[in-house]
């Protein structure tokens, strides 16, 4: 991330005053983080939060299982429809530019009570997911760099510990944490794109026997069956990879020009990662040896590569890869303390007292990190303990993000029209509309797929088991709040105002 500071800032003069704060004041809030993130820094969010690098070497083997080679051309369907996702979301991130976005826009929009379930169905998708890459992800190839097969509790104690470290950087402050993924940024390039360009090139080289084939890209046999059920399912290749895009949205009062950084930094994080992805897909595909081997493989990207290079480039590779995905962790756990320090301060949370807090020395949400944390790691220890960690872990967290956006979308569609476009911000004009439209009966189609399978209906019972919880605290707890006045927000009531 860019965290310079103008000239008379590091003179000791008083930094000049952001015409940002005077849009978060006009919500009805005093400007408590601080704002150094540049349109780098939010595209490093978006990018690495999104990260090609875990989406690929965690689900490729269950795309090709499901699908064989021709599996990969799941990706550029689910790329559109999150790319349509991301032009509405950059939009809407230029009229409610606050910290907790799932939660301010749903409660802007409609009301506080929508505003909790979209902010709810938020942190659950960010409490689940850190645990599930580091525990599926991060930690699998570290070891497997290292050559080595340790016991799974071993497993889940240093994927707690990584988990931890993620909160550690955090706490520090949100310039190391920015920095991080501005590192992130490369090693997503180097780990997953680099190597898949170094392993076509040496496929091109190749002058053996049993090398990989162009007619990999068409061949759609798995070993779970046969038909178009089979691709479909193979679609979670993309429709688990590409989300979390909006949340440098999250981070919105941390930056130094929210109204066009963020749209930008959104749109060009999706945007890049949809088109590096497809053309690292492709030169795997192309390049694998062998179908079948690669189908029975617990790492198929890194039995391909093997292939190919000596196994020490590889596990160089592999390194980078697992640092890559511990930096997706790093922004994600920024983005949940943010989200829970944005409903803390409307009183949505119990004992939001604590999520409210700011550390006036690293002018960060320390307790609501510390918090969040814990909660990331239980829900690692319960996905570790299931019978099938993959799909419960990955399944619900691609149902928790496409559930925040059937519910921003639908209520964004009946609100647009009563709203402002902010002078000189990202905006969709016309096209708002049609691509609404097109946005719902995409989220609709990927929750379908994400829920009716019986592969993904541990990782239902997860979501539900959770939405149960989040209704009880409403019905019994937070309906009266609001109604008396002690927590919530205002919903707009001026279009030009935003208010």
């Amino acid at each position: 991330m860019t965290v310079d500071q103008p000239a008379g800032e590091r003179a000791g003069a008083p930094p000049a005053p952001n015409p940002n704060d005077a849009t978060v004041a006009s919500f009805g809030y005093p400007q408590e983080l601080k704002r150094t993130l540049r349109f780098f820094s939010l595209f490093a969010i978006s990018f690495s939060i999104v990260s090609i690098s875990t989406g690929i070497f965690l689900n490729y083997g269950f795309a090709i299982n499901q699908f064989g080679g021709a599996s990969i051309w799941t990706w550029p369907i689910a790329a559109v429809g999150q790319i349509v996702m991301a032009l509405l979301i950059a939009e809407l991130s230029t009229k409610i530019p606050l910290a907790g976005y799932a939660y301010q826009w749903g409660a802007r929009l409609v009301g506080s009570g929508y505003g909790w379930y979209t902010g709810f169905f938020g942190l659950l998708y960010m409490s689940i997911t850190g645990g599930a890459i580091i525990l599926l992800g991060a930690t699998p190839l570290l070891f497997e760099a290292m050559g080595l097969t340790p016991p799974s509790g071993v497993v889940l104690t240093v994927a707690i510990v990584i988990l931890l470290f993620t909160i550690v950087v955090n706490i520090v402050g949100v310039q190391l944490a920015a920095r991080v993924n501005n590192t992130a940024v490369v090693a997503e390039i180097i780990g997953t794109v680099l190597l898949a360009v170094t392993v076509i090139v040496a496929f091109g080289l190749y002058t053996g026997t049993g090398g990989g084939s162009v007619a990999n890209l068409t061949n759609g046999t798995g070993t779970a069956g046969s038909g178009i059920g089979h691709f479909v399912l193979a679609g979670l290749l993309g429709i688990y990879t590409m989300v979390g895009f909006e949340l440098s949205a999250d981070l919105t009062e941390e930056a130094v020009d929210s109204q066009t950084a963020v749209p930008r930094g959104v749109l060009v994080g999706v945007i890049g990662s949809a088109v590096l992805g497809m053309l690292a897909l492709i030169c795997f595909t192309v390049a694998m040896p062998d179908l079948g081997a690669a189908q029975a493989s617990s790492a198929p990207i890194v039995t391909i590569a093997e292939f190919y290079l000596p196994t020490a480039v590889v596990k160089v590779f592999i390194v980078v890869v697992a640092f890559s995905m511990i930096a997706l962790v790093v922004a994600n756990q920024a983005a949940q303390a943010r989200l829970l320090y944005s409903m803390g301060r409307d009183d949505m949370l119990p004992f939001s007292r604590h999520f409210r807090l700011v550390n006036p020395r690293t002018q960060t949400p320390l307790r609501a990190l510390v918090i969040g944390g814990i909660v990331s790691v239980a829900f690692m220890i319960y996905g570790f303990l299931q019978t099938d960690s993959f799909t419960t872990l990955v399944g619900a967290t691609s149902i928790a993000p496409y559930l925040v956006y059937l519910l921003i979308v639908g209520s964004y569609m009946r609100r647009r029209p009563t709203l402002a476009a902010a002078p000189g911000a990202f905006n969709l004009g016309w096209w708002g509309v049609p691509l609404m439209v097109v946005g719902l009966v995409w989220i609709v189609t990927a929750l379908l797929i994400l829920t009716i399978p019986p592969d993904f209906h541990g990782a239902v019972k997860v979501v539900a088991g959770a939405a149960v919880l989040a209704v009880l605290w409403h019905v019994l707890v937070l309906r009266g709040r609001i109604a008396r006045g002690e927590a919530g927000v205002a919903r707009f009531t001026d279009s030009s105002t935003g208010r």
